[in-house]
C-alpha cells in the first residue's frame, strides 16, 4: 500500500504541473549562434545559424518571428515551423528593433544609423544619424529613438501613411540628459534613461513636451552592468526603474512623483512585471548575478529571494501558466548549470529545471494561435 501511495504521489508531481502546449518558449543560446525551443517543459529543438546571439532579441507579430543579432543581422522566421525565411544585415552591430504594420525598423550601433525594412526584410531607407542609436519605439505614425552620442531623442514621422511603404522624416528632436542608453514607452509617454545624468527623461508624444525627472538613488556604487530600460516595468499605477549604480529599484507614480526606493540585495539590471501586475521580478549583476528577488507591488516589499547555481541572464513570466522562467547561464559544459529554471508563482518554489540548453540567455514566448488573428 505504501509503494502504491508513493507511485500516486510521484505521478501527481510529474504531470500536475506540465506547462500548456500553447506557449512555445524561444531561448537564446548566446555562445552557439542558435535558439532553443521549449514546449510543454522540454527542450524540443534548436534553430541554428542565426549569427552572434550575444544580446540577441526576438519579437513576434502575427505569423512572423524576428530576431536581431549582435553583429547586425535581422532574421525573419516562422515560429510554428521554426524555419528561417530570410535575413538582412543592417550594420556591424544592431541593438534594438520594432515591428510596424508594414515595416521593421532597426537601431544600429556600428554604422550609426536606423534602417527601415519591409516586413520581408527588403531595404526601404537608411537614416544616418552619426550616433549610436538606442531605445527605438513606435507611437502612432511616429518612430522614436535616442542618440547615445548626441544626447538627444529624435522623433520621425511617416509622411506616407495609408499610401504604401513608410517614408520617415524628422518631425522633432529633443536635447536630453547625458548619454541616453535605453528607453521604453507606455501609451503616449516615451521614457529614456541616461548613463551620465542622475535623472531620466519623459516625453509626452501628444504634446511633444520633454521633462527631466531627478532620481533619488545614491548612485555611489560601481556600475557593473547597465540596466536595460526595456525591462523597466510600468503598471497602471506605478513605474519601477532599476537604479544605475545603487542597490535599489526606484518607484514612481504615473505622473513620476517619487514613492519609494525598494532596497535590493544587489545592483538591479532587469525588473519584470507579472501579467497580473501583482509581482515584480528583479535580477542583478556582479556577485549577486545568480539571484532574483520577488517584490509585492502592493506593499513594495520583497517577499521571496531565489539563488541559483550560476548567472541569471533573463526572466520571463508566462501569460498562460503560473510560472516564471529564469535562464541560468553557467561557465562549465560539464556541470548542470546551463538551464532554464521554472518557478511556481502560486506557491513560490522551484518546480522544474529544463536542460539541453547551451549557455541560455534571453527568453521569449510565442503564444500559438496568434498567427491566425
Amino acid at each position: 500500500m505504501k509503494s502504491l501511495w508513493s507511485l500516486v504521489l510521484l505521478s501527481s508531481i510529474l504531470f500536475a504541473g506540465t506547462p500548456t502546449e500553447n506557449e512555445k518558449i524561444f531561448v537564446v543560446e548566446r555562445e552557439s549562434q542558435s535558439i532553443a525551443i521549449v514546449n510543454k517543459g522540454l527542450t524540443k529543438s534548436h534553430m541554428k545559424n542565426v549569427h552572434n546571439m550575444n544580446h540577441g532579441i526576438i519579437k513576434f507579430d502575427g505569423a512572423d518571428g524576428y530576431l536581431i543579432s549582435r553583429d547586425g543581422y535581422v532574421v525573419r522566421f516562422d515560429p510554428i515551423s521554426e524555419k528561417i525565411l530570410n535575413e538582412y544585415k543592417t550594420s556591424k552591430s544592431a541593438i534594438g528593433f520594432v515591428i510596424g504594420k508594414n515595416y521593421v525598423a532597426v537601431a544600429n550601433y556600428d554604422d550609426k544609423s536606423v534602417d527601415v525594412l519591409t516586413r520581408d526584410l527588403k531595404p526601404i531607407d537608411k537614416i544616418v544619424t552619426g550616433s549610436k542609436n538606442v531605445g527605438i519605439k513606435i507611437y502612432k505614425d511616429m518612430l522614436i529613438f535616442a542618440q547615445m552620442d548626441s544626447d538627444k531623442v529624435t522623433v520621425l514621422k511617416n509622411e506616407n501613411v495609408g499610401k504604401g511603404l513608410p517614408k520617415f522624416k524628422i518631425f522633432k528632436e529633443f536635447k536630453v540628459g547625458a548619454m541616453p542608453f535605453d528607453a521604453m514607452i507606455k501609451k503616449n509617454t516615451y521614457i529614456v534613461g541616461f548613463f551620465l545624468s542622475k535623472s531620466f527623461g519623459v516625453i509626452d508624444l501628444d504634446k511633444m513636451e520633454f521633462s527631466e525627472i531627478k532620481v533619488t538613488a545614491k548612485n555611489n556604487k560601481p556600475i557593473l552592468k547597465v540596466p536595460h530600460f526595456g525591462f523597466w516595468s510600468l503598471s497602471d499605477e506605478k513605474t519601477f526603474i532599476p537604479a544605475v549604480g545603487d542597490n535599489a529599484v526606484m518607484v514612481y507614480d504615473t505622473k513620476f512623483n517619487f514613492i519609494k526606493n525598494i532596497e535590493t540585495q544587489g545592483l538591479p539590471v532587469f525588473t519584470a512585471l507579472s501579467p497580473d501586475k501583482k509581482y515584480l521580478a528583479v535580477t542583478f549583476s556582479g556577485k549577486d548575478f545568480p539571484t532574483i528577488q520577488i517584490v509585492d507591488t502592493a506593499t513594495l516589499e520583497i517577499i521571496k529571494t531565489f539563488t541559483f547555481t550560476a548567472k541569471v541572464l533573463h526572466v520571463r513570466w508566462s501569460n498562460l501558466d503560473d510560472y516564471l522562467y529564469v535562464s541560468v547561464n553557467g561557465n562549465s559544459e560539464e556541470r548542470d548549470d546551463n538551464k532554464v529554471n521554472v518557478i511556481n508563482t502560486k506557491e513560490w518554489f522551484l518546480e522544474r529545471e529544463i536542460y539541453q540548453l547551451k549557455h541560455p540567455s534571453g527568453i521569449f514566448i510565442y503564444q500559438t494561435g496568434q498567427e491566425k488573428k
